[in-house]
């Protein structure tokens, strides 16, 4: 943790990019050593130099707003995007500008909201709005098999959109997805149906926003709520007597108390830093500064805050650890590059676009249960 406090507390501005029009920064992805590519609120997907921030290209295509983005891992020149507009496409990175190479769809009453690809580049799956007010689905694919690789549906797990999907990183078979019923499931797709593919139900007591992986074998799960509840969970203990919450805070923003008496504001997402060891949480201030923090049964513990930077609310976070540095995308239409040694880029920040963001995201406490367990 020292080390990777020193790394942290070592960063600074870089490359600032400035995008054209009054557009949020939403989502954020790394090719394996190459390309970032970045969606935006017009629909557009860019690809930028990771280094220089240069724009390489965009696509289009998309009718709906963007939910997600995620690059191939077997084959890292396919970019895949979901949509509102119900459908997955996948780009290729070689031809920026070209028309999507593959197209997913489901049924024509689905509106995704969240998407993600297995580890072996096999299964695709996307997370539906809620439907007639009652269901929501999570969607598969056969990504070798596009336009005709429906593999079918889950729709009993949530009850409302399904904010968030991410595949286990090195168990193709392993699915966690996150809703604003408040529910966080965990499947193991190899088991069959729905039924039996469920393995656990966690409740995070509110709406999920942000679920991800964590720990030294993938065995835990952060979820990070609408309304900036943390949640730490050891899934590994589901077959066991052992509690599965390590760590639960129902508000995050007053776990942090900040050098100036200051507090976060917001949190932006989490990481787990395989050569750290560490997972990191990256919350935000009203005005535009960045806390890095550590996060693991104590809690949250400040590692660095970055400033200068950012003048409206932080949408998406990457950690290139290649060069150890941080790049972040927001509401101000800015990406900026953090890294060791930067040329510390105070030539005044932008202006503010919008107070208020027009993609806000509600939120439905859900109390049924602490959590449930469903074994084979």
């Amino acid at each position: 943790m020292d080390v990777l406090e020193d790394k942290l507390k070592g960063l600074s501005l870089a490359q600032r990019s400035h995008q054209n029009g009054s557009i949020y920064l939403l989502h954020g992805a790394l090719q394996p050593g190459g390309f970032l590519a970045v969606s935006c609120s017009d629909r557009t997907i860019r690809l930028q130099d990771r280094t220089t921030l240069d724009l390489l290209g965009e696509y289009r295509g998309h009718a709906g707003p963007l939910c997600g983005l995620t690059f191939a891992h077997t084959s890292s020149d396919l970019l895949y995007s979901g949509s509102t507009d119900g459908t997955v496409r996948a780009w290729d990175v070689r031809c920026p500008g070209t028309e999507a190479v593959q197209m997913f769809r489901g049924d024509p009453s689905h509106s995704f909201c969240s998407l993600d690809l297995n580890c072996s580049d096999s299964l695709l799956c996307a997370g539906t709005e809620q439907v007639d007010r009652e269901d929501s689905f999570l969607v598969f694919w056969d990504c070798r098999k596009a336009g005709r690789g429906l593999l079918g549906v889950f729709s009993e797990s949530h009850s409302d959109d399904i904010t968030q999907v991410r595949f286990h990183p090195q168990d193709r078979d392993r699915l966690a997805s996150g809703s604003t019923d408040g529910l966080v499931n965990v499947f193991d797709l190899s088991q069959g149906g729905e039924e039996e593919a469920l393995l656990l139900t966690c409740n995070s007591d509110s709406s999920a926003g942000v679920v991800c992986w964590s720990g030294p074998d993938s065995t835990q799960l952060l979820c990070l709520s609408h309304d900036e509840g943390l949640h730490l969970w050891d899934v590994d203990q589901v077959d066991s007597d052992q509690p599965l919450t390590i760590f639960s805070c129902s508000d995050a923003r007053r776990l942090t108390p900040l050098a100036d008496k200051g507090s976060v504001d917001y949190l932006v997402g989490g990481m787990w830093l395989e050569e750290a060891q560490t997972l990191l949480v990256v919350g935000g201030s009203s005005s535009g500064d960045l806390h890095l923090m550590g996060c693991d049964s104590g809690g949250l513990s400040l590692l660095s805050s970055l400033e200068g930077g950012h003048t409206s609310t932080v949408r998406c976070f990457l950690w290139d650890a290649a060069g150890g540095s941080l790049i972040t995308g927001g509401e101000d239409a800015q990406l900026l590059l953090w890294k060791p040694g930067g040329k510390q880029l105070f030539d005044g920040k932008s202006q503010p676009m919008k107070i208020d963001s027009a993609l806000k995201v509600k939120s439905r406490p859900h109390r049924k249960h602490k959590y449930q367990r469903e074994k084979k």
